[in-house]
Parts: C-alpha cells; structure tokens; sequence
C-alpha cells in the first residue's frame, strides 16, 4: 500500500509538557509554508508531568496531529517503533521534543529524501550546545566507535532529527535501546543510501535531559549486539562450531605432542614426567572439553535459529510478475 500522505513526523517524548505547543505550531507553520500534505505523531512515554492532557489539549484545534500514549515508560525504541508503524507519510522524520531539533531543517531532509533518493538522511549537530566535557566528547569516541564497526560513516549516528522514506521504518525493527542505531538496522535490511547534513542544534529550553552517562556504556554494548547479530545471528554454527573446531584440534594436539615425548623418551631411556603429571596435559584436557561445548552450543543455536519464525522473511526490492 502507498503512502498516502507527503510528510510524516514522528516525535517520541517524556515529560515535555512545556515545549509541546511551541514545537507542534513551529513544524505546522513549516509545513503549511511547503504546502505538504502531513501529520504529526506523538509518542508519550508514559510522561507523568500532564504531558497527555497537553497533547490532548493541542489536538483539540491540530487536526493533523494523532498521539499514543503509553501506560508506563517503555524508552524511545519503543515509542518510534510505534510511530513508524502509524504513520503513512512517504518521507517520515523524527525529532525529539525538546525544541534542541529545529524544524526549519524539515525541509532540505525532506527534499534529499522524495527527489534525490536518499533512503535515510541523518542530522549532524555539528556544532553542539550540550556540556563539553560530559556530553560532546563521550559522543565524538561513541560515534568514532559506531563508524568503526559499522561502516556508516556518519559523524553522529544517535542525532535525534532522521529522515527516511516510508519503506525503511516499515521493514526495520527498533527494539530495545536500538533506536541509536537505526542506520545500522537499515543497512542490514539492504537499504545503503545513507547520508547526513548538518543541523542547527539549539540549547534546551526547558526541562533537562532524561539521558545520563550510562547511555554511553549501554550504547557500546548494544553496538556489539548489533554487530554479532548481523554476522552470526541466522549462521551462529559458523562462530560456536569453528571455534570449538579450533580449540578441540589444539588440545587433542598438545595431547598427541605429550604422549609422544613421553614414548620417545621412554624408549631413549631417558627421564620422563608421566603425561598426567604435566600442567599441559590439563590445559589440554580444558581446550577439548570447551571445544566439544562450544561445538554442541554451536548446533542448539542451529536449531533455535531454525524454528524461528523470522528465518526466511527477504526484503524484496521489486519484481516482475
């Protein structure tokens, strides 16, 4: 089914009560200047400052706006994948509720996307207006790191302002805290158009971040997830059973290697340690039992990957009947 609007704008949020209005008439007033066909989608996050009651409110006189609110607080990942399954626009954008994303950027994004093709266009605060020391330099080693075992070469892959066609977010999954990398799931789901422009990032007007410093370190973990689940997540037998291959062919090596010292120097007359009074013959003995584990977790990890119901879903480009 085709997208049946031109824009839709996705905005996950968590007791942003004071800064609804002023942004939902900001990116209205964009919008309506563009002549675009659009809606905007507010995600509350189970907020417990009235942040509802506000939404409530605006959508009184917005007929363009539609929200979901959440019994409790379930993070950002959860409220987009709710948004990107609602919304019908062929270009979606999101952006955070804290007036820091301007929507004077919605524009450009929207054009890169709808006429030159981009499948998903990401902001870079290139100029931030967070606290040097415990925002801006974690984020330039986090980001250093997200290129590194990613590929993408974007200078600030958690910026909450994107811009994707309809496609991307309906055959991607955000789960989890995932949401810092959505390049990265779309890349995996085959979508490699993916570019960036910089962004006016603006100073918080009100409230204060609900993100602290363990963002980063959950960021770094998730960022390993990801990766091992691109590489080994339907083919898990490929890592487990080399490995284990690996380490049941050193020890029975080392093994082999001891009893054949002893033989040769049995035979020679010569002094010798019995095999099982050497500490190698235990590292040995360790190096083959993991082995043979590794390999058996190797082959249950086949079979849970093989009943999974996800095993053979493609993403098909197009075809010709």
């Amino acid at each position: 089914m085709s997208p049946e609007k031109d824009l839709s704008i996705v905005i996950p949020l968590y007791n942003e009560k004071e800064s609804l209005q002023e942004l939902t008439a900001w990116i209205g007033r964009v919008a309506q200047t563009e002549n675009y066909d659009y809606e905007i989608i507010l995600v509350d996050d189970g907020s417990t400052d009235g942040s509802w009651q506000e939404i409530r409110r605006i959508a009184e006189t917005d007929p363009h706006i539609s929200a979901i609110s959440f019994r409790r607080n379930y993070g950002k990942s959860a409220a987009l994948f709710c948004g990107f399954r609602q919304a019908e626009g062929r270009v979606v954008i999101t952006m955070d509720a804290d007036l820091q994303d301007s929507p004077d950027e919605i524009p450009e994004m929207y054009r890169m996307i709808a006429e030159d093709g981009w499948d998903i266009v990401s902001g870079w605060k290139m100029h931030r207006q967070d606290n040097r020391l415990t925002k801006n330099l974690p984020s330039k080693l986090y980001n250093a790191t997200a290129r590194f075992v990613t590929g993408i070469r974007l200078h600030d892959m958690n910026c909450g302002i994107k811009a994707y066609r309809n496609e991307v977010v309906k055959n991607i999954e955000v789960y989890g805290e995932m949401h810092r990398y959505i390049p990265y799931l779309a890349k995996n789901a085959g979508y490699t158009k993916i570019t960036e422009h910089p962004v006016h990032h603006r100073k918080r007007k009100y409230g204060s971040s609900k993100f602290g410093m363990e963002r980063f370190i959950n960021g770094v973990l998730d960022l390993i997830s990801l990766w091992f689940l691109s590489i080994f997540g339907k083919k898990p037998m490929h890592l487990f059973g080399c490995t284990g291959m690996l380490m049941f062919i050193s020890g029975f090596i080392m093994t082999v290697w001891l009893i054949i010292d002893k033989l040769v120097s049995q035979s020679k007359g010569d002094h010798f340690r019995p095999v099982t009074d050497q500490p190698l013959f235990y590292l040995a003995l360790v190096a083959v039992i993991l082995g043979v584990m590794l390999f058996l977790s190797g082959f249950l990890a086949e079979l849970i990957s093989r009943s999974s119901s996800e095993r053979n879903n493609y993403n098909i480009k197009d075809k010709i009947n």
